[in-house]
């Protein structure tokens, strides 16, 4: 139930697609080219700093990159030792990035790695097979053979559906050992898509923990399929529309696969989303037969919005849960006011925020002699960062693609916490020209946060970036492996421009969703000049 990594795929026997007829006019020539290209596909690499690649490169550290690249050469990177749904024993090496562990087995004729959930470095586990890649296996988590006592502590797990649910990993482990192993992801996020010397990083400090471990989510979306003929048929019905059927299933996806666990209660969402999701559930089973196709429910945290600006008789303070996607959210950070549509994107760990954007701010103005005047939020969203900031700048511009963000932003700013429109404005930017906007900014007098979605910045974003030469670039990122690529590409642009080089300050994790793999990250950059 994280934003974290998702799961690698469906759950499937290796080169067994689904067939598909072709056109009755196609030319042979056209079949054998799109045999050709699912060949291709088959073969490609995955792509540079995906959920796939990041899995990847951890496989070949466990490996050796020169045993992997001489299976490949040989062409037998793919000779599995196992069979589609074979149990077997493995020897837990390492925890990847994306959470999983990763095994190897003993009694195995070649070296081969097998990825599997719910597992410790250490451990011995029993698996199933599912799914057979380049030079690793998937397995479904059967049981613990041999724990890993320094480490494991099951007593510690709240939820029924841990080892089920692929929405945490790390139920089992202390807290201070899931920010250990969560700064150890900065780390080989730098290391492995940075390209840059990691002498010339600074030390990757401890994670910034959590206030709250469990029940911080502020939104959650359970899902469900809608049935099928012979479901809807089926004489074992119940009789009564408050009564589930069998085979109706509403929440989140099983670890690695898309089928659905049926969740009806969920350990690390908010008090008020625990209470709603019964009769939210309950709604759903009533009308299951309405349904024609799958779908997607949300339920977000929300405080009480007042039915009229002078408003006094609500609790401004009671948190209610909004279940419609059209629907209006309302969230307090520190002593800012945010709305927005339930829809749309904000952090979902309201606990942590504050901290987040005290500490950002308090990086920013490190230096006492350092008194930027202007801010440049871009993604801004909803104005987290532009509207908490701006009490330390002459003039914030926040920048968004969306108008919608723009417009809920906008809003944030002025009406709900009324800074004045002179000082703080919300602009439509594109990222191939995303600065010209703000061209009248002074560059040496100007901050940029960049807060972008998990597919990072894109290159026209970097050179827009790398021209406007802001003296304090801030980087907070959702993905920390498109973050090193990114800053990499900053560090060598400004280099090769010339005029000054970034130096990263600072760089550290932030423990937005515990209990799960995912971490999100900060990294501050500062332009010197050359000498």
């Amino acid at each position: 139930m994280a934003d974290a990594d998702a799961p690698p795929a469906k759950k499937q026997k290796l080169d067994h697609p689904a067939v598909k007829t072709a056109p009755k006019a196609a030319p042979k020539n056209n079949r054998g080219s799109k045999r050709q290209n699912r060949r291709d596909q088959r073969n490609a690499l995955p792509e540079p700093c995906s959920h796939d690649d990041v899995l990847w490169q951890e496989i070949k550290d466990v490996l050796g990159e020169e045993y992997v690249e001489n299976a490949m050469a040989e062409g037998t990177d793919r000779d599995s030792p196992f069979a589609y749904h074979q149990e077997v024993e493995v020897q837990v090496v390492a925890i990847s990035s994306t959470g999983s562990a990763l095994a190897t087995h003993s009694d195995s004729a070649r070296p081969w790695v097998v990825v599997v959930p719910f597992s410790l470095p250490g451990e011995t586990v029993r698996l199933k097979i599912y799914r057979n890649a380049r030079m690793h296996s998937f397995g479904d988590f059967i049981e613990v053979v041999k724990p890993n006592p320094e480490l494991r502590d099951d007593s510690r797990v709240r939820c029924q559906y841990f080892t089920k649910c692929g929405g945490c990993q790390y139920q089992m482990l202390s807290y201070e050992k899931q920010l250990d192993l969560k700064r150890d992801v900065v780390v080989k996020a730098y290391e492995k898509f940075s390209d840059l010397p990691q002498s010339i990083l600074p030390p990757i400090e401890m994670t910034m923990p959590s206030p709250l471990q469990y029940e911080y989510r502020t939104k959650i979306t359970p899902h469900f399929e809608a049935p099928t003929k012979n479901q809807r048929n089926n004489p074992d019905n119940p009789k009564n529309d408050t009564d589930k059927p069998d085979w109706f299933k509403i929440g989140m996806n099983e670890a690695g696969s898309q089928r659905v666990v049926d969740i009806e209660d969920c350990q690390i969402a908010s008090p008020i989303i625990r209470e709603a999701l019964p009769k939210v559930r309950a709604n759903a089973i009533k009308n299951l037969y309405s349904y024609k196709k799958g779908v997607s429910l949300i339920l977000r945290d929300s405080l009480v919005i007042p039915q009229t600006v002078d408003s006094l008789a609500e609790d401004l303070d009671k948190h209610v849960c909004i279940t419609d996607h059209r629907g209006t959210i309302r969230e307090k950070v520190g002593s800012w006011l945010f709305e927005y549509p339930a829809s749309s994107f904000f952090q979902n760990n309201n606990s942590v925020l504050a901290s987040l954007t005290s500490y950002v701010e308090a990086l920013i103005f490190k230096d006492s002699s350092y008194k930027p005047t202007h801010l440049v939020d871009a993604y801004c969203g909803a104005g987290l960062f532009a509207i908490s900031l701006s009490p330390h700048f002459q003039t914030v511009a926040g920048i968004e693609l969306s108008a919608e963000s723009i417009r809920a932003a906008t809003r944030n700013a002025v009406t709900l916490n009324t800074i004045p429109e002179s000082k703080i404005s919300f602009r439509a930017g594109d990222a191939k020209d995303i600065f010209s906007a703000v061209g009248d900014f002074p560059p040496q007098d100007t901050v940029v946060i960049i807060d972008p979605p998990r597919k990072g910045c894109d290159e026209p974003f970097i050179s827009q970036l790398l021209k406007f030469r802001a003296k304090t670039v801030v980087y907070v990122s959702c993905n920390v492996h498109t973050q090193a690529r990114d800053v990499g590409m900053i560090l060598r642009g400004a280099e090769a421009d010339g005029r000054g080089v970034y130096v990263v300050e600072s760089l550290r994790g932030f423990d937005l969703f515990p209990q799960t793999a995912h971490v999100e990250s900060v990294a501050v950059l500062r332009l010197q000049d050359v000498a």
